[in-house]
């Protein structure tokens, strides 16, 4: 794995067990400093609380956990130093948690790009990539899935590499095939 060390931030996208967490923790990990994992699930359910003890004991005792379920931006500020490396998991869980409290995610990205902007350190996301598939059958699902290809995109914007995993392999989209600004007037469909 090629770690380029001026580059400031991450964005590491995949579908579920795509392996995309594992390939950004080794990133991690392969970068100097202390580690911290900045968390966005929460333990709402029996099954999750497992998952996240599993996930837990697979990072070991290198890395150092802060939950941060809705305040991401401010996690980034408060937890970032030059001798730190930020990973956040997930942007996925994070726009969902967005959703149900109903905050503006437009706002929240924003935040977000600040806080990295100013980060003293590096900083690694990992996101769900949800537009993959059919068209969700219930609006709730559809304002989700719209919402997390909007802040996937914003990240994307801002992050200086971005790459795709598929059953494990990693794919990068972003340098050398750097995004085209087609400016904010332009509309997806």
């Amino acid at each position: 794995m090629l770690v380029m060390r001026g580059e400031k931030s991450l964005l590491v996208l995949g579908g579920a067990r795509s392996g995309k967490s594992r390939f950004a923790q080794a990133w991690a990990q392969a970068l100097p400093g202390d580690l911290v994992y900045i968390a966005t699930a929460q333990a709402l359910d029996p099954e999750m609380t497992q998952r996240i003890a599993r996930h837990r004991d697979d990072r070991g005792p290198r890395w150092r956990t802060v939950e941060a379920p809705l305040d991401l931006p401010d996690a980034i500020v408060a937890e970032s130093r030059a001798d730190a490396v930020l990973l956040v998991d997930c942007l996925t869980l994070w726009t969902s948690n967005l959703l149900f409290a109903d905050r503006d995610a437009t706002a929240a990205l924003g935040a977000l790009a600040q806080a990295v902007a100013d980060a003293a350190g590096p900083v690694i996301f990992v996101s769900n990539e949800v537009g993959l598939g059919i068209v969700p059958d219930n609006a709730l699902t559809r304002r989700f899935r719209d919402m997390a290809g909007d802040i996937n995109q914003g990240v994307a914007r801002f992050a200086d590499r971005v790459v795709f995993i598929a059953a494990g392999l990693p794919l990068t989209l972003k340098p050398p095939a750097q995004a085209m600004d087609l400016g904010d007037n332009v509309p997806i469909y």
